[in-house]
């Protein structure tokens, strides 16, 4: 009777955290020779022969000592990984992180019930807020269903990053502020920020403990909005975090010696469940074309969001709607499975609120004005000028391609995210006229406080099919068989990726063994293949498929003269969002989408005839 009772019970979202497994290290061997396997692509014999020498002795000599050392580490941290891939990815890291580390994305409300319309704007927000905050109270009682790879539970702990949580700059490394708590665990602030022309306003998203209806939150944005728009422009403080790190660490702190109060704002700002940015902007967007959306959610208006919260809800004064998030704390996902769990209560509600009109009092929403001298002053004007110079150096397209999806790719018996993986590399081949080394996110949450692992698609197979494909004497038997040895080897470096047996977050353990224990840095990491097939964040392609759903999003790309290259993949389409550096001139977002959609067109021919 008691196990029949167990299994009626639901599944609480963090119940399976403590039973996951640690994050597992690969025998060196197995990572020494994938690496190798990796950087063929990109060598000639004599440099491919001279790689091979240093690997060998690195495997034989201090390559082993690291290896030993970091499986030492292993015995004491469930995630070996978790705290240097913090550090190392995110937190040590000086760039400006608003524009550059940042993800966002447009939302696809404009598909279905809320196409762009003037005057719409507020309304609608109060029920996406509605609903955000609904999804927040289930992670709190512990209602949002764990999710699972099939029957394998996967780590939840990025859903606690969603809300309260915030990036704070420090001089020589940042932090991450997280304050939600689950019912158990205690109380959880439930304030929300409003940020509108420079000017940022909390209230609470609770009376007597129940979450505000849409009609009370519309009082409460309706007010700041109406403050806003009949009063002079605020100081536009939030500017400061879409700067360099450490100048914004070093401003945060003489914010905060000219007033404690200062101090006071940025803690309720940092431990708000999140951000509402009140956009002036009105970026038109079709279901076909999400690029003015998608461009305006990450190089938007630095003055109205706080680029170092883990959610800045974006409401554009046409009733769309975007997001941007400091990438730190978590990976894409957790926003996604929200959006897209919005997106479905919003359709399924036609966007309209069927509950109570009836306003319960409460109190108007609070200002926060910061105390700023002229230095303050002086700080906002530099920070808005680096960000405006970086947001008009920064390329950004999103487009639907509307002839196939998924289905049309599944009939053909090809994994769908391989199919469009090739066919990036294949569009990059023919535009730059050689292979480019790219990165594409694997998903490592099988594991305690997984996040990623790099799975690397520039293969020799990958490279030999595009050669095949761009020679005219090769016939389509040849070409078709290139196509599917490409697909196999993809599948099969992805799978082990995910199972946490990839070679690039090991080696970087072993790099910063050295690097702690003040050791020279190993040969291995200054052999020029290293960073020529993407070793050390140089990736020419940093991609990343963002679902299956209709959820988009995108992110700069990882070096000047890179791409980001960010698809979903529905059953009818594929959207992808691709970033590029104007000032790097050979590069070229939107002759890439175009590369790209030829490509899409030859394969399925390819895979087509392949069945006849």
């Amino acid at each position: 009777m008691a196990n029949h009772l167990s299994e009626s019970l639901p599944e609480r979202t963090f119940q399976y955290q403590s039973s996951l497994p640690p994050l597992p290290v690969p025998s060196l061997e197995t990572s020494l020779s994938k690496y190798l396997d990796a950087v063929r692509p990109f060598a000639s014999e004599k440099e491919f022969e001279a790689t091979v020498n240093t690997v060998r002795k690195f495997q034989e000599g201090v390559g082993k000592e690291l290896h030993q050392k970091l499986l030492q580490r292993t015995k004491t941290k469930k995630n070996w990984l978790e705290e240097w891939w913090l550090d190392t990815a995110y937190l040590e890291s000086r760039i400006p992180s608003q524009l550059n580390v940042n993800f966002s994305g447009p939302a696809p409300y404009l598909e279905h019930c809320w196409p762009p319309a003037e005057g719409t704007s507020l309304q609608r927000a109060s029920i996406m807020t509605w609903h955000t905050l609904q999804y927040w109270n289930l992670i709190r009682t512990e209602r949002l269903a764990p999710q699972k790879a099939g029957k394998t539970a996967l780590d939840m702990n990025q859903f606690r990053m969603l809300f309260c949580t915030c990036k704070v700059p420090g001089v020589n490394k940042d932090t991450i502020h997280n304050y939600f708590k689950t019912e158990l665990e205690g109380p959880c602030p439930s304030h929300l920020v409003v940020i509108c022309r420079g000017r940022i306003f909390t209230f609470d998203a609770l009376c007597d403990g129940q979450i505000l209806t849409p009609p009370e939150l519309l009082r409460q944005l309706s007010y700041v909005k109406e403050r806003c728009e009949a009063e002079p422009e605020g100081d536009g403080v939030s500017a400061l975090t879409s700067e360099e790190r450490t100048r914004w660490a070093k401003a945060r702190e003489h914010l905060i010696n000219i007033d404690p109060h200062n101090k006071t704002i940025l803690e309720t700002i940092q431990s708000s469940l999140f951000i509402i940015c009140l956009d002036e902007t009105k970026p038109f967007s079709t279901p076909e074309n999400y690029t003015n959306m998608t461009q305006e959610a990450l190089t938007g208006d630095p003055t109205t969001r706080w680029g170092d919260k883990s959610y800045n809800s974006i409401v554009f004064s046409d009733g769309t709607f975007g997001s941007t998030c400091d990438h730190a704390p978590y990976d894409a996902m957790a926003l996604v499975s929200m959006y897209w769990c919005l997106d479905q209560e919003i359709k399924a509600t036609e966007g309209k609120w069927k509950g109570s009109n009836l306003i319960r009092p409460t109190p108007l929403p609070e200002e926060l004005v910061f105390t700023v001298d002229n230095k303050v002053l002086c700080d906002i004007s530099n920070a808005k000028q680096q960000y405006l110079e970086s947001k008009q150096d920064l390329q950004i397209v999103c487009y639907a391609f509307t002839a196939f999806g998924k289905t049309a790719i599944k009939q053909r018996k090809l994994h769908p995210d391989t199919f469009v993986q090739l066919a990036m590399q294949f569009a990059y081949f023919r535009l730059h006229k050689e292979p480019g080394c790219c990165y594409e996110t694997a998903m490592t949450r099988k594991f305690y406080h997984g996040r990623t692992e790099t799975m690397r698609p520039c293969t020799t197979e990958a490279v030999n099919w595009c050669r095949a494909m761009m020679d005219p004497t090769c016939n389509v038997n040849a070409k078709r068989k290139a196509m599917l040895l490409a697909f196999q080897k993809h599948n099969k470096l992805m799978a082990e990726a995910q199972e946490g047996r990839g070679f690039d977050r090991h080696l970087l353990g072993l790099y910063l063994i050295a690097k702690e224990e003040g050791r020279p840095i190993p040969e291995l990491f200054m052999d020029p293949l290293y960073a020529k097939s993407g070793g050390g964040g140089n990736f020419v392609l940093s991609s990343s498929l963002v679902g299956y759903t209709t959820i988009m999003g995108v992110g700069a790309p990882m070096v000047h003269h890179g791409y980001g290259f960010f698809y979903c993949i529905r059953d009818d389409r594929i959207v992808a969002s691709i970033s590029a550096w104007r000032s790097w001139r050979q590069t070229d977002a939107a002759s890439l989408y175009n590369c790209f959609s030829n490509s899409l067109h030859e394969m399925l021919h390819l895979a087509t005839t392949s069945q006849l």
